[in-house]
């Protein structure tokens, strides 16, 4: 499978690129993707929701009223979860949401990933570029020469490149990403995959090891 290369201005070069057919168009499988995305949304959380318990609540242990006799359901003291400024009960506590998911089964998830982009021809490639200052307008003008200002974008870079990251970083649902990082939820989250050159071998190389 060959895709042209454009330039950043959107004008179409001569030269093509080759996908490998094992990376980019597999027969999806729909359950890694869910496990992948799953992990790494759980991974996002960081678990430090916390209220306090009836044990935990500030306030005298005297019952409040007899047990019986009096026409009212009964009750206990004041830091009763039935009433007003008591514990809470079943509460969260601080906990860690992880969870592990095999390397070959996050492999499958991206690489089904990147070959549902490809049967909806939402991947695009540029030939390699830099920026030579840092302008959130020179990110601004690519996005526009391909129609994808306002739309959500993930720009694939084989190496860290700062000019080209500190300009994208103000210009919302447009993200960056290293191709050593690329994970199945940005890559599904995005409407469209801009991926420089040099940078789809990385990926190739990391998804068929």
């Amino acid at each position: 499978m060959e895709l042209a290369v454009y330039k950043t201005d959107g004008s179409k070069t001569s030269k093509t690129v080759s996908l490998n057919q094992d990376v980019f168009a597999i027969e999806p499988n729909n359950h890694a993707i869910y496990l992948d995305v799953k992990q790494y949304l759980a991974n996002q959380r960081q678990g430090t929701h916390k209220v306090k318990s009836r044990n935990e609540v500030k306030g005298s242990t005297r019952k409040l009223r007899r047990q019986k006799g009096t026409g009212f359901a009964r009750v206990g003291d004041i830091k009763s979860p039935i009433l007003r400024g008591g514990g809470k009960a079943f509460g969260p506590k601080p906990r860690d949401y992880s969870f592990k998911v095999n390397k070959k089964v996050k492999r499958l998830a991206r690489k089904s990933a990147l070959s549902y982009k490809t049967k909806a021809d939402s991947i695009l490639v540029l030939e390699d570029f830099s920026f030579e200052t840092i302008k959130t307008k020179h990110y601004l003008e690519l996005l526009k020469s391909f129609n994808l200002e306002g739309k959500k974008s993930l720009l694939v870079l084989p190496a860290p490149d700062h000019t080209v990251i500190l300009s994208s970083r103000n210009i919302p649902r447009a993200n960056v990403i290293l191709a050593s990082d690329l994970n199945t939820y940005m890559i599904l989250n995005a409407d469209r995959l801009l991926m420089v050159e040099s940078s789809i071998r990385e990926v190739e190389d990391t998804l068929l090891k």
